[in-house]
């Protein structure tokens, strides 16, 4: 008899599938404070929640009897999956469920905010009959940047499509003829911000993202511009906005999600006519919870039962007896496609993952491609992917993936290769294990170097001149940034060389411009492996 713990509400659909198994017992605890929950936890086999339940390392280190934990929706924020999969645990989510609510929820944001619905609501429940202050635009003809392409982007495109606008996006991970074929103009995003009527936000909050919607991002919008953030808080800057909405630069925003949730009392947009705001409701539909009730609860009962493992974010599709085998080489292959998706230029087109020596014999190698795509997709879209859903979404893209079995190891035991390719540039770059368990990246574009792919890496292609690596040094201690490691490479003495710096912190933006503007320092990028 497995012990399943429900701490958060879901869909009654979901429950019942839940009480018609006979080898489960199901517990619905909602509402529960931590302490509680730590007090209850070690008696449970799984764990479902939502996002209101907190699933901290602390919470965590009590599960001794847990097994799966699952989020009934997409995100797992709330969960601490490192401890989880230090604990093994498996944790599961339902990507993709309530793609179709979040894209209706933005396009009807996008509506009530331009026909002014929610204060024209207001004005005649208050008893006015007020035409001339709710005179609104039109969408029909006007122009909708969508930021972010992915399953709930693509549907926001082709529902502004039907209503008869033009869509231009902006999306590094979706290739030419896949925007073609969706009718979507692929452009940067200056160019999107410059060209729009209407801008709706569809990515994750990454370190790239956060604040991406700026000041200096508003003073490149249209005047009169009309904001949708339906995705994440934090992405645009709360501050700016306000200031861009009272000086008349955007003429409205249309908010789902917050830096903070809730808002403070004090939040400053929720005073301003301009702008319409809902809690967080982009999934909130009947339908929508339905269908990621059923999926977790099931997903939940084929591991208890049968070990059958889908839509994990910690554990890949390898025999049990292999994981352990398995695991390093994984750690490897996510971090090289990290590394390579973070240094390379230009739009992603195919991938090809090729193996050599003793990493072929085990047959997990398969596994290793799936855990090379989620690192190279991670840095941009969030920890939303893994190695369950990184190949449909690597599709969705237009990014091909080669698999590939070389005879080369260049004297390793075992060797993985990742070469990225697209808008004619290709990037490479080559790993190793070190006693058995260490990762190295062994070779960056040909260069030979060998550095402990972890936390912060300063990369950067320089001009083999007496002074640059001195240089860099200075300019890094005077910013307070500690340099734990140094590794170079080149080819020939006095030609082009490479270097990776494992720093203690984060470089500073000025301070990578500062390097970047030295002589004989052709590229500089801060690449975080944390």
């Amino acid at each position: 008899m497995f012990r399943v713990l429900v701490s958060d509400k879901i869909a009654e659909s979901g429950m019942r599938l839940l009480q018609m198994e006979p080898e489960v017992e199901t517990d619905v605890r909602t509402g529960l404070s931590t302490e509680e929950l730590k007090g209850i936890i070690g008696e449970y086999d799984a764990l479902i929640v939502r996002s209101s339940t907190k699933v901290t390392r602390e919470l965590i280190e009590c599960a001794s009897r847990m097994k799966v934990v699952g989020r009934a929706g997409t995100g797992v924020d709330n969960i601490d999956v490192e401890a989880a999969t230090e604990k093994g645990i498996v944790v599961m989510n339902t990507p993709g469920g309530n793609a179709v609510a979040a894209a209706e929820h933005a396009i009807s944001m996008l509506l009530s905010m331009a026909r002014k619905i929610p204060q024209a609501c207001k004005s005649m429940k208050e008893g006015k009959w007020d035409r001339r202050s709710f005179i609104g635009v039109e969408v029909h003809g006007k122009t909708l940047g969508i930021i972010g392409v992915g399953r709930i982007g693509s549907l926001v495109a082709k529902m502004a499509i039907g209503l008869g606008m033009k869509v231009l996006a902006t999306d590094p991970y979706i290739s030419a003829k896949a925007a073609k074929e969706m009718g979507l103009t692929l452009t940067d995003l200056d160019t999107l911000l410059e060209g729009s009527d209407f801008i709706s936000i569809h990515a994750p909050l990454t370190q790239e993202t956060r604040n991406m919607i700026s000041k200096e991002a508003f003073r490149k919008m249209k005047d009169g511009v009309m904001l949708v953030n339906c995705s994440r808080g934090g992405i645009v800057d709360e501050d700016a906005l306000y200031n861009a909405i009272t000086i008349g630069k955007v003429a409205g925003a249309a908010l789902d999600v917050y830096a903070q949730e809730p808002p403070p009392p004090d939040y400053r947009l929720l005073r301003l006519n301009e702008v319409v705001c809902t809690p967080h409701l982009g999934a909130s539909t009947k339908e929508a919870q339905e269908v990621v009730a059923i999926a977790i609860v099931q997903q939940i009962l084929d591991y208890l039962k049968d070990g059958v493992i889908r839509n994990a974010v910690n554990v890949p599709s390898v025999k049990p007896e292999l994981i352990p085998k398995a695991e390093p080489y994984i750690r490897l292959t996510q971090k090289l496609g990290s590394f390579i998706a973070q240094i390379f230029e230009g739009r992603m087109e195919e991938l090809v993952v090729e193996y050599a020596g003793e990493v072929l014999e085990e047959g997990i190698y398969p596994a290793l491609t799936l855990a090379a795509l989620a690192g190279l997709l991670r840095p941009i879209l969030g920890n939303g992917v893994n190695m369950v859903n990184a190949p449909l979404i690597a599709k969705q893209r237009g990014i091909r993936v080669i698999e590939s079995k070389s005879e080369q190891s260049e004297g390793y035991i075992s060797l993985i290769r990742l070469q990225l390719s697209g808008d004619k540039v290709e990037t490479s770059a080559s790993g190793t294990l070190i006693k058995s368990d260490a990762p190295r990246i062994v070779m960056v574009n040909g260069y030979p170097i060998e550095a402990e792919p972890e936390g912060y890496m300063l990369f950067f292609t320089n001009y083999d001149r007496p002074g640059v690596i001195g240089r860099i040094g200075t300019i890094l201690g005077d910013a307070g940034v500690n340099i734990a490691g140094m590794r170079l490479g080149r080819l020939k003495l006095g030609d082009l060389a490479i270097a990776i710096l494992n720093v203690d912190s984060p470089v500073p933006a000025d301070v990578l411009e500062e390097i970047r503007a030295m002589p004989n320092i052709t590229y500089a990028k801060l690449v975080d492996l944390s």
